[in-house]
């Protein structure tokens, strides 16, 4: 416990050491050219608020810090953002139009040492599945409160969001498009070989042995190939299509294993009494089972999904579109911020999948213990 709690105290260090040496933000005279460095130490009141957090994670005594820190890097995070605003809006009273203050690579940083001593703390405390959930919806409650406020407007990331608002709400909604068609193909080709694997265990080495070079082919080389015998079979060699297909092959491995790994890892002892009740094997199937395997399903649908909204991103290279438009047109501009906007949202995104998908696989085995 000690040693966790150590590690706290060590993060709150290099919180402050990342604030005097990478640049918080960056100023650059438009929105193409690279920017000097402004660190958080040359910030304003938020800026100060914000060392002090990272100073008080350092200092506190080790017998409080566990849950002073869940009040104080959440407090840290909120004023992150807040810093990053008021620098922004310093920086460009004097400024031209064209002048652009966007995130450093130090306030991403500061971010992520925030956020990792906020887990230290919860998983320290042996947080409950609830009060986990809580912590994060009210990070993201101040999160989106501060952006409801305009406390952001002055960044170029919002100056991008804005001339691209249409678009972008267009990206989303397309991005989690492509997301869902890849569960619903998972679950329809991947349920059944993996039931198939379990019931047949001759079965497992072909079927694994295909999903593994499925799996090695890199995304790109895949989109490539499913050019040639798309057209052939008369459908479109770019686009949606072959984005979906090819999202579904690399989901199917994760699925199928999960599956075959959930079912095989069912003790014996609920299937002999589920069959001495007189159950049937479909409920068998279902009753004991399903439910017993849970846990190992929700691992699995977890990798499905992180996996998928990362390699949607990519899937804009074929035309499929989504949040990896932006990516890929920011990259081909030399506007950071332009892929930002389309790489921050892929990694909420997957972020919140993630965390959804955990809390729901905690509480199930919470409730089977």
């Amino acid at each position: 416990m000690k040693r966790l709690v150590g590690v706290i105290n060590a993060l709150g260090a290099a919180g402050l050491l990342v604030s005097a040496l990478v640049a918080f933000l960056t100023v650059a005279p438009n929105r193409l050219v690279s920017g000097a460095p402004l660190f958080l130490l040359q910030g304003g009141v938020w800026a100060d608020v914000t060392a002090l957090g990272f100073a008080a994670l350092t200092l506190m005594p080790r017998r409080v810090a566990s849950f002073a820190t869940l009040a104080v890097a959440p407090a840290v995070l909120w004023a992150l953002l807040l810093a990053a605003g008021q620098g922004a809006r310093t920086h460009l009273l004097h400024a031209t139009q064209a002048t652009r203050v966007g995130f450093g690579a130090g306030f991403f940083l500061l971010a992520a040492i925030a956020a990792l001593a906020l887990m230290e703390a919860l998983r320290l405390r042996r947080a409950q599945p609830l009060l986990r959930g809580a912590m994060a919806a009210a990070a993201l409650a101040g999160f989106a409160l501060i952006g409801g406020m305009g406390a952001l407007h002055d960044l170029s990331l919002a100056h991008e969001f804005d001339v691209h608002r249409a678009a972008f709400h267009a990206a989303v909604a397309r991005h989690l498009l492509l997301v869902a068609l890849t569960l619903m193909g998972a679950a329809a080709f991947g349920v059944p070989l993996g039931i198939a694997a379990w019931r047949r265990p001759g079965l497992r080495p072909p079927i694994f042995g295909v999903l593994n070079v499925v799996q090695t082919v890199p995304s790109v080389a895949l989109f490539g190939l499913l050019i040639t015998p798309l057209t052939a079979a008369g459908l479109s060699g770019i686009g949606v299509v072959p984005a979906v297909i090819a999202l579904v092959l690399y989901a199917l491995l994760p699925t199928v294993r999960g599956l075959v790994a959930g079912l095989d890892g069912v003790a014996a002892a609920p299937l002999e009494a589920a069959v001495g009740m007189g159950m049937s094997p479909l409920q068998v199937f279902m009753r004991i089972h399903v439910p017993l395997a849970a846990p190992a399903l929700l691992a699995a649908l977890r990798v499905v999904v992180v996996q998928a909204v990362g390699l949607a991103v990519v899937a804009a290279l074929i035309g499929a579109g989504g949040l990896g438009d932006f990516v890929f047109q920011g990259l081909g501009q030399y506007a950071v911020d332009l892929v930002l906007l389309g790489a921050l949202p892929a990694t909420f995104l997957a972020l919140a999948a993630d965390g959804l998908i955990s809390l729901a696989a905690t509480t199930v085995q919470s409730r089977a213990a």
